[in-house]
């Protein structure tokens, strides 16, 4: 037994060295987890879409560089006239039949601005940004499920840690029970059954023991684990599992706050408008485009001489009359894909208000439960004070000893069990209405 109280004295004293609150613990996952640092680069690469799409609306300009050498008497005859180097000499039937191999060199200078594309580009816009703002609510989602659970491990453990003090209490409690029956087997008021009948319940409460510092050692992995940490770290839990004073709003009101805020909830939205979006420009597939076109163009005999240059500007209008039917169906799948969203969006929403129903429902019965096992608890020490003070004098038997200290053992397991449900229950709440934050009120 001195063993034992020197490992949890030794333990205890190595936690202190490194002491994390729930808060604590909330920052350092988000800052450590790796979800949310890929939603991170996924809100880049959306920016980049929509900085991407806005260079619609600019010109296009390209450069190319090019050499060609050939008999050929039209690329001949061509060529001399762009080189401007033709002369009376070509006009010889013998030279423009069989003309000499000839070099060009080409310098090649275009640019395309668009006129009107039937707001395609405009469209191209307004998709890259709803893009990326459906990259910011991924991100805002995965920050809620990591505090999530960083918040139910964190007080998986903080439990854990205290039905062992329980259990040590109990424990201790035992051994008090048992030096007193021992002295009274003594003195010849109590029996060799009434000792062992409590060294019995002792083993009991040992092992226990033994079960629950088994659970703490997996409780403080799981939490290391989500704060991404090594799962061997040892911590000073500072945030005390104890009862949090929230009160009950109407259920109406968190429903509310959850169908708007709730980052499912706006990404199904932002779907939808995407689809009407795309539907849209599925559309102008059936009107007219009108682009600027230029052109500057250098062509020579050698690279850097004996040539000449000229340079081109048209409007270009490209109207498609007839594709196959391919832009009507291309309508008909984007008009789906509307309606889809539409049915998907209603069906979250649903989602989301039984989750907030739930988890409202959790946190009230959770503070209920509370109220109860607190009286409970109570109840529990002062039975068993009594039991111990009658069973000192003789006006007990061991049994009802033994009853009132495993009642209290199980009632003060059923309040700890009721204030870790409620701590959970109260984040996922605000989880559920996508409010929780690494600055909740629930996490203090």
């Amino acid at each position: 037994m001195k063993t034992l109280t020197l490992i949890f004295a030794l333990a205890s004293f190595a936690r202190g060295q490194d002491a994390i609150s729930l808060k604590e613990a909330v920052r350092q996952s988000i800052a450590r987890n790796k979800v949310i640092e890929a939603s991170g680069a996924s809100i880049d690469a959306a920016s980049a879409r929509v900085t991407e799409a806005k260079s619609g609306l600019l010109p296009k300009v390209n450069y190319a560089e090019s050499w060609a050498r050939s008999d050929n008497p039209v690329f001949v005859f061509s060529s001399l006239l762009t080189q401007r180097q033709f002369s009376e000499s070509n006009f010889d039937v013998g030279s423009l039949n069989r003309p000499d191999f000839l070099n060009n060199f080409q310098s090649l200078v275009t640019g395309d601005q668009p006129l009107y594309d039937a707001g395609k580009t405009k469209r191209a816009v307004r998709t890259a940004k709803l893009g990326e703002d459906l990259s910011r609510e991924d991100r805002h989602r995965s920050q809620l499920e990591v505090i999530a659970q960083v918040v139910r491990f964190y007080w998986d453990a903080q439990l854990a840690a205290e039905e062992v003090n329980v259990t040590a209490q109990a424990m201790r409690s035992a051994e008090a029970d048992l030096e007193r029956s021992e002295a009274r087997r003594t003195s010849g008021v109590a029996t060799d059954a009434d000792v062992l009948s409590i060294r019995v319940h002792l083993a009991g409460v040992r092992e226990e023991q033994v079960r629950r510092l088994a659970d703490l050692e997996v409780a403080r992995a799981a939490m290391n684990d989500a704060i991404g940490l090594p799962l061997d770290s040892i911590h000073s839990l500072t945030t005390p599992l104890v009862p949090l004073p929230v009160a009950q709003p109407e259920l109406s009101g968190y429903e509310k706050n959850a169908v708007v805020g709730r980052p499912e909830a706006r990404q199904t939205r932002l779907t939808a408008e995407i689809a009407a979006v795309q539907a849209a420009d599925a559309r102008s597939n059936y009107l007219p485009q009108v682009t600027l076109h230029g052109a500057l163009e250098a062509d020579r005999q050698r690279f850097a001489d004996r040539g000449g240059e000229n340079w081109l500007v048209s409007i270009d209008l490209r109207w498609n009359v007839f594709n196959g039917g391919a832009d009507k169906a291309k309508i008909a799948e984007r008009e789906a894909a509307t309606r889809r969203t539409a049915a998907e969006q209603a069906r979250v929403e649903s989602g989301i208000r039984l989750q907030v129903r739930q988890a409202w429902a959790n946190l009230k019965a959770a503070q209920q439960r509370i109220e109860s096992a607190q009286a409970s608890v109570a109840e529990a020490r002062e039975s068993l004070r009594i039991s111990q003070n009658r069973f000192a004098v003789g006006l007990s038997t061991v049994t009802d000893l033994l009853r009132t200290e495993t009642a209290l053992l199980e009632t003060q397991a059923r309040y700890l069990a009721a204030v870790h449900d409620q701590r959970i229950a109260a984040a996922m709440l605000e989880f559920a209405t996508g409010t929780l934050n690494p600055d909740s009120e629930v996490l203090r």
